[in-house]
């Protein structure tokens, strides 16, 4: 692992790092914001998983995050979104390729030999952030915006022993629905519409449901709300009776304006279900 930057913030440390990764068979860069607390023994761990074209870095300087984070002794970590690099697959379009993982294990080509987003940010990333960062594997939250919101929802409800609480900023909720999640699941997955259920949270909810804590927030002018189908979400969670919080803020819209907006309430959300978890 090599240290790309350490800088003092918020009384902690943000650090960006570069690993090889077993995953992807590439090169991987993620942020981490390391609050003070860090120095005295493992604190609580949040992952933000970003949406289409970001970076690790989008989130890390837009979302105002690390000083609720610190507040509440709480790590953050920011994954990129894709693989990278001279051999990487990409496409022209901003919704599919590089910067647009999808948080899924691509099995099409050209995609599969690097595209294993779920592997990386499910196994490959928290096995080496454990490893060597005070974090407490015991406790861990998730968040996302977007396509990452997308990605929180379906990790957490595939591995809900690991997660005290989920939470989304507008999050692409039932893409084998939609003529946004359809393009990228058949582009990764392939036609085969069975093996897209697992990535489609009204799905899932309708499925398995998640045991934690749930948190949606979604913009009532979101530019992208055709695509994003909160709806079904929404309609899943009533007729499973699920525990959830499902806001629309009225006069919204998806940028990272609207995730800063309510980055606060979402960390307090989590620090919440953290703390109760048993040390």
């Amino acid at each position: 692992m090599e240290t790309l930057s350490e800088n003092r913030c918020f009384g902690g440390v943000q650090g960006v790092y570069r690993h090889k990764s077993g995953a992807t068979g590439t090169d991987m860069t993620f942020g981490l914001f390391q609050p003070a607390e860090c120095k005295d023994g493992p604190v609580p761990v949040l992952w933000y998983l970003s949406g289409l074209t970001c970076t690790h870095e989008n989130a890390m300087v837009k979302a105002g995050a690390q000083m609720w984070a610190a507040e509440q002794g709480i790590a953050l970590v920011f994954p990129d979104t894709s693989p990278r690099g001279d051999g990487v697959a990409d496409d022209a379009a901003y919704d599919l390729g590089q910067g647009a993982g999808f948080y899924v294990n691509a099995k099409q080509s050209p995609w599969a030999p690097h595209f294993r987003m779920w592997d990386y940010v499910t196994e490959d990333l928290p096995n080496l952030i454990f490893a060597n960062f005070a974090l407490d594997q015991d406790r861990q939250a998730i968040t996302g915006h977007s396509m990452g919101g997308h990605g929180a929802l379906t990790i957490a409800m595939t591995l809900p022993e690991r997660f005290a609480s989920v939470s989304a900023f507008s999050p692409i909720c039932n893409p084998t629905k939609s003529d946004w999640g359809r393009k990228q699941l058949t582009a990764y997955l392939g036609a085969d519409e069975a093996t897209w259920a697992a990535h489609d949270a009204s799905l899932l909810m309708e499925a398995k449901g998640f045991d934690g804590r749930i948190l949606i927030d979604t913009g009532s002018d979101d530019q992208f709300g055709d695509l994003l189908m909160t709806e079904a979400l929404a309609a899943a969670i009533a007729r499973r009776r699920q525990p959830a919080t499902l806001r629309i803020q009225p006069g919204y819209d998806h940028s990272y304006f609207f995730v800063s907006s309510f980055i606060e309430d979402h960390i307090a959300f989590h620090a919440e279900a953290l703390y109760e978890v048993s040390v």
